[in-house]
């Protein structure tokens, strides 16, 4: 179902990938990959490999088992669209959000071009509020 959150603009996170690799400046004190450090440390599944990337397709249909509307927090201990992220992956992601109308979903990205480009080829015909 998610993990619920105590990030004050969103009330639960879903993470169907983990890990990533720094891109920019801005990455040089990444949150997540400190705390993959100490998920690891707690023999948390899905950090076996700490902040290396990691696909999780068992967690695709988390969102799919909670009824109450959320706010969810796509991949925060990663980046959706990182380039060793395979469209594939990326679409069954979406194609979640889209058969959850009930939730609202918010993916953040440093890869904005690759997140255009998906969008832009994904169809969102009912998904009325996916918008970069």
């Amino acid at each position: 179902m998610g993990q619920l959150s105590k990030i004050e603009w969103t009330e639960a996170t879903w993470n169907p990938a983990v890990g990533c690799t720094k891109m920019s400046p801005a990455c040089q004190n990444c949150y997540a990959e400190a705390m993959s450090h100490r998920l690891k440390a707690m023999g948390v599944n899905g950090y076996a490999d700490g902040f290396k990337l990691t696909l999780l397709p068992e967690r695709l249909a988390d969102p799919m088992q909670r009824k109450r509307s959320t706010i969810y927090f796509v991949n925060p201990m990663n980046d959706l669209f990182h380039e060793r992220i395979p469209a594939s992956h990326i679409r069954q992601v979406f194609d979640v959000m889209k058969k959850a109308p009930q939730h609202a979903f918010q993916v953040l990205t440093k890869r904005a071009d690759k997140g255009e480009g998906f969008v832009a080829s994904y169809d969102a015909s009912h998904h009325p509020y996916l918008a970069l």
